[in-house]
């Protein structure tokens, strides 16, 4: 894996710090010199390149993100699919993950957890509008910054709906401990699959541990298709029985039993809000119509199973212990069967994959639309519009071919659908006299989708609907998103622009705006003080709305600190390191005892500097010791060797010997005088060879 710190990409990305490693990317902390703003960089692994399903699935993180614009999802600026390297360009989110806040906490407080948690489903119905299912929910992919404010982020597994929802056929995707039973079986996946992961995520923050747990990854694969975890208030007993009702019903095992939509769940959560002491009466219609039961599901038994009301049907608890043995017997022998059936499964699909049959799906409940997308590629739907009071307009309530039937791919599938022809479009109800829950409630239910918007009015009741566009009496194609205003009392502005003012200046102007402002520093050369970016900007925002302001600390992002570490190691090997954060290197010369080309000091190391602008100096051993030389048969040659030194070591003016072994047989004055008295020698070392000295001149100068 290439460090890409210090260098800069496609000359606009300056790369700081690696800030994450995940699978199959590195995610950096980068500066963009066009924006003048932190971003996060985040790039493929380099022996992925290579790997066309790693690039697949990269691209559609892309893809994915690139479509969506919400508040509590990470923004995309930048995308580059190169040959040699493929990156992402997001916002940078200064935060710590869910994950990690969960851990430090234990248990978190209900409160607080919805707090969260409505953040988390805002961002997934935003993504499950555009058709986009996430398929890894989990709190390692949540954001969470100091404000409170959630991030959803790494769409790395996402798919479009419309036109991928099966799970790749090598295994489940995602991490094991969140995953639906879909998803652990290889089955079709849809925006219920995320449902089911955020309920395990509510579970997981209000009970203090997870669902499932054990050694290895399979065993929790299995019990996510067949085990029945405890239920959160047999763990925590403070959580209140709505919010355990919300969590049961979020992870039900079939899609059908789960909310339909995030929306749904927000519903629900809205209402215990509004009322925690409120109980709901959920219907599990998949477990009735396997199991005719007359009594509502039983919360109290320790296990989140809706199908113990049926088949549990004992007067006294000495009964039911009495059972105990032979259920678990049942049990373990049911969890080996199902591992055998999977397993079989599995080899069957692989051998049959060449007959192109596939399993058809359970449609009832859903609406057709929505089928119609999720399924296109798979099946020919042919709708049957009948009259069914007891289902919504646009909702399947039977399906000619049962579920589990295989057919060949692209078979026409009749489908039976409550209501009349809705090809024309539905007629948008007027909404007025209703509430603004159970006006979004009512067009969810007619197969719309619903977006809320505020708008000021001095004459209607806080929080009553004003309008909805399209408007009442106009007919909308089933799906297509029609959006509710409502009254407020307070008039929406424009943010202003303060990028550029001194951090008091900014704040004032905002703090008189009525807005909640946030400080954060960033290093940047602009002056000290100065805002150097804001979020949001020029948007419409109301008093009392959050404007982060992003401050230089004048320090240039771009500096670097000279490595400090380098002595001892090879000259090439510094040369590469300094090199790579950009450095120009010089290389100087010394005597010293160690090998030659080791690397004695670095110049100025520690100092923080500009790359580009900064030449270092690296001092290296020459391989000559600094205390004796070797010696040679030519008396010129020893001269030579012995004053080089008394230039730049005192020691040499020490008497060595071997300096006076060469010169035995010489007049002793020549072997002397020229190493005490001869002042050249002392001002800079002869770098000339032995041959250049001149004998006649040394004569001359003893005479």
């Amino acid at each position: 894996m290439e460090n890409y710190v210090g260098k800069r990409l496609d000359g606009r990305y300056e790369i700081m710090e690696i800030i994450g490693v995940g699978g199959m990317a590195v995610v950096y902390k980068a500066f963009d010199n066009i924006d003048h703003k932190i971003v996060a960089v985040k790039i493929l692994k380099d022996e992925f390149l290579a790997n066309e399903e790693f690039k697949r699935r990269f691209k559609n993180e892309s893809k994915a993100i690139a479509v969506l614009s919400h508040q509590n999802i990470v923004k995309v600026f930048d995308v580059s699919y190169g040959d040699v390297l493929q990156y992402i360009v997001m916002e940078y989110v200064d935060g710590i993950t869910l994950k990690e806040y969960m851990l430090q906490q234990g248990k978190i407080d209900p409160r607080e957890a919805i707090y969260f948690l409505t953040q988390i489903l805002r961002a997934l119905q935003h993504a499950h509008d555009k058709g986009i299912v996430h398929r890894d929910i989990k709190p390692q992919n949540i954001m969470l910054q100091s404000d409170g404010t959630i991030k959803v982020t790494d769409f790395g597994i996402a798919r479009f709906s419309r036109s991928e929802t099966r799970t790749m056929t090598d295994g489940a995707i995602g991490s094991v401990h969140y995953i639906s039973p879909e998803q652990a079986k290889g089955s079709v996946t849809s925006a219920k699959t995320d449902i089911y992961s955020v309920g395990v995520i509510l579970y997981e923050m209000l009970t203090g541990r997870l669902p499932f747990q054990s050694d290895n990854a399979v065993s929790v694969a299995l019990m996510q298709l067949q085990n029945e975890p405890d239920l959160p208030r047999s763990i925590n007993p403070a959580i209140p029985v709505g919010l355990e009702q919300i969590i049961i019903r979020a992870m039900q095992k079939n899609q059908n039993d789960r909310y339909q939509s995030a929306s749904a769940m927000l519903l629900d959560l809205d209402a215990y809000k509004k009322n925690p002491n409120i109980k709901f009466d959920y219907n599990f219609n998949s477990v009735e119509a396997e199991l005719p039961t007359k009594t509502a599901p039983d919360y109290s038994t320790g296990k989140i199973s809706v199908k113990q009301t049926a088949d549990t049907e004992y007067d006294d608890v000495e009964e039911i212990g009495s059972n105990r043995g032979k259920k678990v017997t049942i049990t373990i022998l049911t969890a080996v069967l199902l591992a055998l059936v999977i397993f079989a499964g599995f080899l069957i699909s692989m051998f049959s994959s060449s007959s192109n049959k596939i399993e058809v799906p359970n449609f009832v409940n859903m609406y057709f639309e929505d089928a119609k997308e999720q399924y296109d590629d798979y099946f020919s739907l042919v709708p049957e519009f009948r009259n069914n009071p007891d289902f919504a307009d646009g909702m399947i309530f039977a399906q000619e071919v049962p579920e589990g039937r295989r057919v060949v791919k692209g078979s026409a599938v009749t489908v039976y659908v409550a209501g009349n022809d809705v090809s024309g479009g539905i007629e948008i109800p007027d909404l007025t006299e209703y509430s603004l829950t159970v006006a979004e409630s009512k067009l969810r239910a007619l197969g719309f989708k619903v977006e809320i918007a505020p708008e000021y009015s001095d004459t209607l009741e806080k929080g009553s609907i004003i309008r909805t566009d399209p408007v009442t009496g106009i007919k909308a194609a089933l799906g297509s998103t029609v959006t509710i205003y409502y009254s407020t009392d307070v008039k929406s502005f424009i943010v202003p622009r303060v990028i550029g003012m001194k951090s008091s200046e900014a704040r004032a102007i905002l703090d008189d705006k009525g807005l909640k402002v946030v400080i954060r520093e960033e290093d940047n050369k602009a002056p000290k003080g100065n805002v150097i970016s804001q979020s949001p900007i020029e948007e419409e925002v109301f008093p009392g709305d959050t404007v982060t302001l992003y401050v230089s600390t004048g320090k240039d992002p771009r500096e670097v600190k000279i490595p400090e570490d380098l002595g001892g190691k090879m000259l090439a090997d510094a040369q590469k390191i300094l090199t790579d954060l950009g450095f120009t290197v010089v290389v100087e010369a010394q005597d010293s005892d160690l090998p030659k080309d080791t690397v004695i000091s670095v110049v100025d190391a520690g100092k923080s500097v500009l790359p580009e602008k900064t030449t270092v100096t690296v001092i290296v051993s020459n391989g000559v010791s600094i205390t004796t030389t070797e010696p040679t048969t030519e008396p010129s040659t020893t001269a030579k060797e012995t004053t080089k030194p008394s230039t730049t070591k005192p020691v040499v003016t020490e008497p060595p010997t071997t300096t006076t072994k060469p010169v035995v047989t010489e007049p002793p004055t020549t072997t002397t005088k020229p190493l005490t008295t001869d002042p050249v020698i002392t001002e800079a070392p002869e770098t000339t060879a032995p041959t250049s000295f001149d004998d006649s001149e040394a004569v001359d100068s003893e005479e």
